[in-house]
């Protein structure tokens, strides 16, 4: 029996891979401040928007956005001739609380 693989491998500056630098942001800064933090969240990232989602269990209170917005700035996205800027592009939080009945 034959079969098709398939398989994505995506470059630097691909979308995918800015979503997860700001996810893993999102989790060590958690947990840094909160190792005892429960986060499962995902991020979208498009031209000139990011989209947050996901639910936290956590002691405390992060600004999400400035954090998507610091890591979008380390990676070098300062300039709005890219259609995609850490200061201008929009940073969307779905992020919400986990329920009480998860352990």
């Amino acid at each position: 029996m034959s079969y098709l693989f398939t398989s994505e491998s995506v470059s630097e500056g691909h979308p995918d891979k800015i979503a997860d630098q700001i996810s893993d942001a999102l989790i060590d800064n958690f947990l840094a401040f909160d190792p005892e933090s429960k986060v499962a969240c995902e991020t979208l990232v498009t031209t000139g928007q990011v989209i947050l989602a996901g639910e936290v269990k956590s002691k405390i209170y992060l600004d999400v956005q400035q954090i998507a917005r610091d890591v979008i700035r380390k990676i070098g996205y300062t300039k709005s001739e890219y259609m995609f800027e850490a200061n201008s592009c929009g940073v969307l939080s779905a992020i919400h609380e986990q329920s009480q009945d998860i352990n």
